[in-house]
Formats: C-alpha cells, sequence, structure tokens
C-alpha cells in the first residue's frame, strides 16, 4: 500500500522542485506541523486572506479558495487602500529626507531620525491602541532591493520585526534563493502598527501613516522594490489594479514633490502568506519568475542551484 504523505510533507517536496525551501517549515508548539494541527492563521504567524474588496484588493493580494484547516473563526471585511496620503494629513517631508543620498552611515542615521519621529508624530499609530508595539523596519540602510508589505501580523507586533512568524520564513526562504541575505535588503511595511484582528488597513490610517515609508524609501534610495501583495502594491505604485493583473510586470514607485531622487521601478508580487495558502507549481513559478526579475533589475542573478524552476 503507497505511504499517504501529510501535508507538511507534499508542500516540503515542492518547495524543493523550484527551489525555495532553505530551512524546515515552522511547528507548533506541540512538535506538529501548525498547518496539519488546524491551527488558524493568526496563531500560526500567517496572516489569513481577507475578504475581496469593492475595489478588487485582498489583505494579502489576491483572494484563495477557503481551506477548513486554515480558515479563522472570523473573517474581516477588507477595506480599500488608498494610494496616497489626503489632506486630512498632509504631510510635511524634511529637507533632509528630500536632499541628495548621503553614505551608509547618514543614511542609517536618516533611517533613526524618520524611526523616532513616526513614534512620535505619526497620525494613525500615534493614536492606534490594538498593538503592542511599533514595527518599523530593518535591513541594510544602502540596500539595492527594498520588501514592501501592508501591515504587521501578530507575530510582528509581537517582536517588533517585519515579517516574521510563517509568512516572514516563507520571505526569507525567498530572499536566500535570490542569493541574498535579510541584512542585504530592506524591509518594511506600510503601517507601522498592527491593525486590530490583522484587518486590511482603512484609508485613513495608510494616509496617515504611509508617508513614512516615503521617507523610509528617500533615505534608503533602492535600486528596485518588490511589493507584496495588493495592498502593498496599491500605495506604492498609486493605483487601484489587483495585484493578481500587475504581478510580473514593472511599475514605477514616484517620489514626492521636490525630491532629489529619481523614480524607481517596482516588481509587483505575491504576498508570502498567499504563497503559504496557495502551493500550487503556477504560484511558486510566478513568484520566482517575479524575484528573478528583480534581480535582473538590480545586475544580479540567482544561484546556480536556483535557477531551475520545473514547469
Amino acid at each position: 500500500m503507497q505511504q499517504r504523505l501529510t501535508v507538511a510533507q507534499v508542500l516540503a517536496r515542492f518547495d524543493r522542485e523550484v527551489g525555495l525551501e532553505v530551512t524546515p517549515r515552522a511547528r507548533g508548539a506541540a512538535g506538529t506541523n501548525a498547518f496539519d494541527a488546524g491551527v488558524a492563521p493568526e496563531a500560526a504567524g500567517l496572516r489569513a486572506p481577507t475578504a475581496r474588496s469593492s475595489m478588487g484588493g485582498t489583505g494579502t493580494g489576491v483572494a484563495a479558495a477557503p481551506d477548513s484547516r486554515l480558515t479563522p473563526t472570523r473573517m474581516p471585511v477588507a477595506a480599500p487602500v488608498v494610494a496616497r496620503p489626503s489632506a486630512t494629513h498632509a504631510h510635511a517631508y524634511p529637507a533632509a529626507v528630500l536632499g541628495p543620498a548621503g553614505d551608509s552611515s547618514a543614511r542609517a542615521a536618516l533611517l533613526a531620525e524618520i524611526e523616532a519621529r513616526h513614534a512620535s508624530t505619526c497620525p494613525h499609530c500615534t493614536t492606534a491602541t490594538g498593538h503592542a508595539q511599533l514595527v518599523f523596519g530593518e535591513g541594510a540602510a544602502s540596500a539595492e532591493l527594498m520588501f514592501v508589505g501592508e501591515a504587521p501580523g501578530e507575530a510582528e507586533d509581537r517582536t517588533g520585526r517585519p515579517f516574521v512568524g510563517a509568512a516572514g520564513e516563507k520571505l526569507d526562504e525567498m530572499i536566500r534563493a535570490m542569493g541574498l541575505r535579510r541584512e542585504d535588503v530592506y524591509v518594511a511595511n506600510v503601517l507601522k502598527s498592527r491593525p486590530p484582528d490583522n484587518r486590511t488597513p482603512m484609508p485613513d490610517e495608510v494616509a496617515g501613516c504611509g508617508p513614512f515609508l516615503v521617507e523610509q524609501i528617500l533615505a534608503v534610495r533602492p535600486r528596485a522594490i518588490v511589493t507584496l501583495g495588493g495592498p502593498a502594491t496599491k500605495f506604492v505604485c498609486g493605483v487601484e489594479t489587483g495585484i493578481s493583473r500587475l504581478r510580473g510586470t514593472w511599475q514605477t514607485w514616484t517620489p514626492p514633490a521636490g525630491a532629489s531622487c529619481e523614480p524607481i521601478p517596482v516588481m509587483p508580487t505575491y504576498h508570502p502568506a498567499y504563497v503559504l495558502r496557495t502551493y500550487t507549481k503556477q504560484v511558486r513559478a510566478e513568484v520566482w519568475s517575479d524575484l528573478r526579475a528583480a534581480l535582473a533589475k538590480i545586475g544580479r542573478r540567482p544561484p546556480e542551484r536556483a535557477t531551475a524552476v520545473e514547469a
């Protein structure tokens, strides 16, 4: 009789086929895989996709078919994400942020100043109450590549770091498959504080907190940006098109008026949480194609071992 594979074994085998699996999958407290054990996505550090909004966006990029093992007890309704700050939250960009880029140490100092100013003045995060701590961002101050997500989840809120937990582990694997390390890139979110119940950020929240992401981009000055999921792509690129249509196609981040910074190319791709929920060869191959395109944009190639992706 042929042995029946567990879900974890099937996913791990597929990861090896496409060259993106580097570390073992996260396991639950009892030693069992969180997906096999029927743990809710939040408990596993995985942001669950929210219902599709009227604009076609979802909390983690695109809507996925329900899975009884991963469906949370309460599925909040996604809200549309605005692309740019509103007049209610007019943001004044400091001259230091708009000016020419400095060396790596100057950029690191500027990021530290932005982080401190955000913590004390952000119109959203200074009034929000549903989070334990702020999650500003981390990585190389002069990174060539920047990854931008939507908002912190439960694991990020607990640790104060962006992209940890199951989705963060998958992002780390993707970065390593590109021949890079986490400390070689810069990782941040549009929102710096966790939305209640991991829901999609509301337009007013994005309008208040989003400009600080713009300042982070201006400080780092990456050569390319990879947006993870629909909400991040909508804000960074100033569009309302869904991620399923945009992924794999180069977009552009336009700096604010007065900035001594050229527009930066943006490669939209699926959020790692969506990838975890939708382990199909098509999705995996599409994400890997997007990552390779981002590498090529900054003049790099993936390691030889990661170049072969089976159809």
